[in-house]
C-alpha cells in the first residue's frame, strides 16, 4: 500500500455520517430517549514486517455482549478515562497487552451505534514497533491480524442477514480466511472502506 499512514489521515479528514447496527434495515424503528454509553475501539495498524496489517481479537465465549465475536481491541469509557480515545488505549492495553505508548493515534471515524447500547468512537492508530500480544484470558479468546488491504476493499463486502427478535436482520461482514468478521466491526471497517476510496 502506498504510504498508508498519508492515506489514513487523508481517510480521517474526509466528512462522513454516523454509523449503526440498523444501517441496512430502514424498517427499523431505534427507541426515542434511548441512552447510550459512550466507547472507544482501537483500530490498530501495524507497519511493521511489510504489508499494513490490522490487529483484531476474537472475544472470549463467556462475554456478556458480543461473545465469540470477531472485534477491535476496547470498550467502554470509565470514569478514570480522559475521553474515549483514551478508553479505547487503556482497553487495548488490558485485552491485548498493547502498551499505551506504541499506537501513535491518527484520529477518530464517526460513531458507531450498537444493539447493546454503547456510542463506539473508533480510534484509528498505527504501530510502527512490534509487540507481543497477551490476550486477556477472560476477555479475549485470540489476537490475530489482516492485511489491511483486504478490509479496505469494498469488493470484499457482503451483505447477509438472519432472523433477529422475530425480523430478517441484514448486516456487513468482511470474511477472512477462518475469520467470520461482521456486524459492528464489520460495519466501521466498511465505513473506512469507504473514505479510502473517496
Amino acid at each position: 500500500m502506498r504510504d498508508p499512514v498519508a492515506r489514513l489521515r487523508a481517510a480521517l479528514d474526509r466528512t462522513g455520517a454516523e454509523s449503526s447496527d440498523f444501517d441496512l434495515n430502514p424498517d427499523f424503528r431505534l427507541p426515542e430517549g434511548r441512552r447510550l454509553r459512550p466507547a472507544g475501539v482501537l483500530v490498530p495498524v501495524t507497519l511493521t514486517g511489510g504489508a499494513p496489517r490490522l490487529i483484531l481479537t476474537k472475544r472470549s465465549s463467556a462475554l456478556k455482549h458480543h461473545p465469540g465475536q470477531i472485534a477491535f481491541p476496547g470498550g467502554k469509557q470509565e470514569e478514570a478515562d480522559a475521553d474515549v480515545t483514551a478508553a479505547a488505549l487503556r482497553e487495548a492495553e488490558e485485552e491485548i497487552g498493547l502498551p499505551r505508548d506504541i499506537p501513535a493515534v491518527l484520529g477518530t471515524l464517526p460513531e458507531h451505534e450498537t444493539v447493546t447500547g454503547f456510542r463506539v468512537t473508533p480510534v484509528v492508530a498505527v504501530l510502527e514497533r512490534g509487540f507481543d500480544p497477551v490476550p486477556e484470558p477472560g476477555e479475549v479468546e485470540e489476537v490475530f491480524s489482516v492485511p489491511l488491504g483486504h478490509v479496505l476493499d469494498p469488493a470484499n463486502y457482503l451483505i447477509e442477514s438472519r432472523r433477529w427478535q422475530g425480523k430478517r436482520r441484514h448486516y456487513f461482514t468482511v470474511p477472512f480466511g477462518p475469520y467470520y468478521i461482521w456486524g459492528a466491526t464489520a460495519r466501521m471497517l466498511r465505513g473506512l472502506a469507504a473514505r479510502m476510496e473517496a
